[in-house]
């Protein structure tokens, strides 16, 4: 007993030695410039009144002793947009902070403007004061204003009469936003539509969305996170579903980085001119559809570009199916799928099914691209025309000897420019199977970037 005593005091007591020995440090004043991990902080574009996400700067002590920083500070002082948090603690001005001997301190950094903030650059600096002089990290973000549409338990989030989003706010949705049935929403060309996580867009029975980009000046619809990293990630949001009866006109879109792009179900849907990329599974999912697209670009999404299920009418043109998926290889990353059967729970539906394809391709780094599934006893005509496509015997249809397909090309390198998705770029480039080998469909067509096109044109979005 005695034996465990003394034990348990020497133990306290060496415990207390060295919690002694650690208090008696000395922290003198940097002697030289302390070093950063960078010079200057680029936050992701930030909307009024919601924050950004947290950005680090490490701040290292190369001296060979422990120094004290008089003072750490936000340049703007209390009235500045962003914060700072400092060993652990969030505000504008730190004195005295310790830093070790070839250590190092992270300084978090974010920003989060007010409701009435102006929609300009934001810019501050954080300043770090030593006996050697001022050294100073900028912090850089874009504040835009934005008109919010939050859903609860009390607010529905329901458009109810026919309405006009200009491009001088951001709109950022909460939850689903839902526009009445009948009822039409106009969206004018640059604005942005953002999404925050598990969000979307729903259009009612015999409602309109009406989307108005330009060249230049697209419409853009994607999650609110603006950091271009998640430019080049799915599920950030869940997408535009579309009700039966309803209308889609869209020209000038960019729509990405969600779980499925376009719901069709039973509706008239027109896409021009626009891009579609990055969605966990479908960029257009379309269940019994009337589908015209002219000068589309898809790519990188995990099931397909275009899924179509319960039959409709397809008329795809001058459009660019490319598949370059690689998240996650259990999905198939098909450009195109289509059968005419449709499951909703334990009812099945099967409708005839049309689908043209003129001047498009079909492309991605599998061993085809397209695959057509039709349903025993129900009409699957479809018709493939001066098109190109990645092909092989597992895709539901025979390519020679085929009334269907008149003047395609199989397995022919469509030479993209570049097609990851961080850099992508889906024109075509010298030697590419698919110039020259398009058909004239009208006087006067032009592609996605107005570009008059030649005859023979090339096919896809792009002309070259």
């Amino acid at each position: 007993m005695k034996l465990r005593v003394l034990l348990g005091l020497a133990f306290w007591c060496a415990l207390f030695l060295f919690s002694c020995k650690n208090d008696d440090i000395v922290f003198d004043t940097p002697a030289q410039s302390l070093k950063f991990s960078t010079d200057t902080v680029f936050c992701d574009t930030v909307y009024n009144q919601m924050r950004s996400e947290t950005y680090a700067v490490k701040v290292y002590n190369n001296d060979n002793k422990d120094v004290q920083i008089p003072r750490i500070s936000l340049e703007g002082g209390n009235a500045s947009l962003y914060r700072i948090n400092v060993d652990g603690k969030s505000g504008t001005d730190f004195k005295n902070v310790p830093l070790r001997k070839n250590d190092s301190l992270f300084v978090f950094v974010e920003i989060a403007p007010t409701a009435n903030a102006p929609e300009a650059i934001a810019e501050d600096k954080v300043v770090f004061e030593t006996s050697a002089g001022q050294q100073k990290v900028t912090l850089f973000s874009v504040v835009q204003d934005a008109e919010y549409f939050i859903q609860s338990d009390t607010n529905p989030n329901i458009i109810s009469d026919d309405t006009t989003w200009k491009n001088d706010k951001a709109k950022i949705i909460f939850g689903d936003l839902t526009l009445a049935e009948g009822k039409k929403l106009t969206v004018e060309k640059g604005t942005k539509v953002y999404f925050h996580k598990k969000s979307g867009l729903n259009i009612s029975k015999n409602a309109i969305l009406d989307v108005q980009g330009e060249y230049q000046n697209e419409v853009t619809f994607r999650g609110d996170r603006n950091d271009t990293r998640y430019d080049t990630l799915p599920a950030n949001w869940n997408g535009i579903r579309m009700e039966a009866a309803s209308t889609l006109n869209m020209n000038y879109a960019k729509v990405y980085g969600g779980t499925v792009g376009l719901q069709l179900k039973d509706n008239i849907a027109t896409i021009k001119n626009s891009i579609i990329h990055t969605f966990q599974s479908f960029g257009i999912y379309a269940i019994g559809a009337n589908l015209k697209t002219n000068n589309l670009v898809m790519n990188n999404c995990g099931e397909a570009d275009l899924a179509i299920f319960k039959g409709g009418t397809y008329n795809l043109t001058y459009s660019t199916f490319a598949n370059y998926w690689d998240l996650n290889g259990s999905l198939s990353g098909l450009s195109i799928y289509a059968t005419n059967s449709w499951k909703d729970g334990d009812n099945e539906y099967k409708e005839p099914l049309i689908f043209n394809m003129t001047n498009s391709i079909a492309y991605n780094n599998l061993s085809n691209a397209v695959l057509f599934a039709p349903t025993t006893g129900q009409v699957f005509n479809y018709n493939i025309k001066n098109s190109l496509l990645k092909y092989d015997d597992k895709a539901g249809f025979a390519f020679e000897n085929n009334n269907n397909i008149q003047n395609s090309i199989k397995n022919v390198e469509p030479k993209f420019a570049n097609y990851y998705i961080h850099k992508m770029n889906l024109r075509v480039k010298e030697g590419s199977g698919a110039i020259g080998k398009g058909t004239r469909l009208v006087a006067g067509e032009k592609d996605i970037t107005g570009k008059d096109r030649k005859s023979p044109s090339t096919i896809g979005a792009y002309e070259f």
